[in-house]
């Protein structure tokens, strides 16, 4: 059993066991959240209708909160003496999901 969750403006596959990096969310270390889903798929069926897969419920514990890897933005207009360059590093948080619906992790 697996589901789509949205969070941070991005999807993910998610399962119980997995470990994921999504953007930063306002819990501490070892709290669980909630995600929400968007589309679950158990074995045979398939429930893509986002009212219903919302009543299954994705629990995740957060492991860590952390800046990811630091992105370079470089603008650049040639014959304009005009070059910037500005560095990035994302807030992230890394989950484990402990439950999908009735899919528990051991």
């Amino acid at each position: 059993m697996y589901a789509i969750v949205k969070t941070g403006g991005k999807q993910y596959k998610v399962a119980p066991r997995d470990r994921i990096n999504i953007e930063k969310l306002d819990a501490e270390v070892g709290a669980e959240v909630e995600l929400p889903v968007i589309c679950v798929v158990d074995g045979e069926t398939v429930e893509a209708d986002p009212a219903k897969a919302a009543a299954t419920k994705v629990v995740a514990t957060v492991i860590e909160q952390f800046k990811g890897e630091k992105v370079l933005v470089f603008k650049f207009k040639k014959r304009k003496n005009y070059k910037k360059l500005r560095g990035h590093r994302q807030q992230l948080t890394r989950v484990e999901i402990k439950s999908v619906g009735t899919a528990v992790a051991e």
